[in-house]
């Protein structure tokens, strides 16, 4: 079999002189021992290191560098807390054993303050209130005949025309019909209050929470709530804040809020609360939300929601998300050498803002850091980068 190399190498003469001499007839030996004689001749290492060239070690990997930025990052405050109602109002039914006829309102209404939302049946206090007017009627006509009696026996009082004793008496039925007068009008104006009472009223402007109201029901006095509304239509993210970062919180801060849902919206810190909870060690902090339908549609009480304190902005370096390496629960970069080799360097990661992460630590300004194929890469790999010749 020929030899498959470099026909130029030692091993390629030796097997041409060979078979030179078996195309030779009786040759045989002749060829053996040129073959033996050959082999035997001593040859240099150079002269085989010259004939058999050692191939080059190729790249792992085409990879992309990317060089740290210094910026200014925002600091921010990230908390947890629920969405809750700023205040709500609850509506209830003053007027006692009546039936509830009509409604007016129904769960998330926008309703303003003194709007009708409901009305319960009138006809037995307009008839009470019918009789008050006829009592008040007849205690005036008695007041005014009590009156003249009273004054005919002020004006003979000194005659003797009559005893003192009948003077007396018409002058006290003169304040008895008089009393008997005001007594009516009492009994009318309570009437008027409680038929003023079937008239269920908004508080406040705001929305309705909830409703408990049904048509056909006897109402029960205060104790029976009707609606429930959130006053202003204000909702407020109750953030639980721990005791150690409750210091850096300020009145007006803004908020980033982001809910379950994705959405985001913008608040702002109103106040924060004087006591820390003993068992969580943490503080509320109140941050007041946009009103209007278009915010009360992103978010709406009881929901879980996240945010972020805007704390304001310190100076940083950054780096593409992508060449940060999470492996064994550590974060590391690989640094390309002049060499073209790369170096896996131990990193700790702060900040993230869009698609670039912060780097803690000691990095040199000019590093070469492998942005893009990171992930692929170990210590000490020969890398060529993408874009140098």
């Amino acid at each position: 079999m020929a030899y498959r190399g470099n026909e130029n190498s030692l091993f390629a003469k030796i097997e041409n002189i060979f078979e030179y001499f078996m195309t030779k007839k009786n040759n045989y030996l002749i060829a053996v021992y040129c073959l033996f004689f050959v082999t035997l001749t001593p040859f240099s290492t150079s002269s085989f290191s010259a004939d058999e060239k050692k191939p080059s070690p190729k790249p792992a990997l085409t990879v992309t560098l990317a060089q740290p930025l210094a910026s200014d990052l925002p600091q921010r405050l990230s908390a947890n807390g629920n969405i809750a109602a700023w205040q709500e109002a609850s509506i209830g039914a003053e007027a006692q054993g009546l039936r509830l006829r009509e409604l007016r309102a129904d769960v998330g209404d926008r309703v303003r303050a003194g709007q009708l939302l409901a009305v319960f049946a009138s006809d037995g206090i307009e008839a009470d209130l019918a009789q008050a007017r006829a009592a008040l009627a007849e205690a005036e006509v008695a007041a005014l005949a009590a009156s003249q009696d009273a004054d005919r026996a002020r004006s003979v009082q000194n005659s003797g025309a009559i005893s003192a004793q009948q003077i007396s008496q018409l002058l006290s039925a003169e304040l008895a019909a008089k009393a008997r007068v005001e007594t009516a009008k009492a009994q009318i104006a309570t009437h008027q209050v409680r038929l003023r009472h079937t008239r269920v009223l908004a508080p406040d402007n705001g929305i309705i929470s909830s409703r408990t109201a049904s048509i056909g029901a006897v109402g029960a006095g205060a104790s029976g709530e009707l609606f429930r509304l959130i006053r202003k239509g204000r909702l407020e993210w109750r953030a639980e804040v721990t005791a150690s970062e409750l210091g850096r919180v300020k009145p007006g801060l803004l908020v980033i809020i982001t809910t379950t849902a994705g959405a985001t919206v913008k608040g702002k810190v109103r106040l924060i609360a004087p006591q820390v909870d003993a068992q969580t060690r943490t503080a509320l902090v109140y941050v007041d939300l946009p009103t209007g339908s278009g915010a009360n549609e992103l978010v709406r009480p009881g929901m879980f929601a996240k945010g972020d304190f805007e704390l304001g902005s310190t100076a940083g370096v950054t780096l593409p998300q992508s060449a940060v390496i999470m492996r064994d629960g550590f974060a590391y970069l690989y640094v390309v050498g002049a060499d073209s080799r790369v170096a896996q360097q131990k990193v700790q990661t702060g900040r993230t803002v869009g698609d670039r992460v912060e780097i803690l630590g000691k990095l040199a300004p000019d590093a070469r850091v492998v942005a893009v194929g990171a992930g692929f890469l170990n210590d000490g790999d020969l890398v060529r980068v993408n874009g140098a010749k």
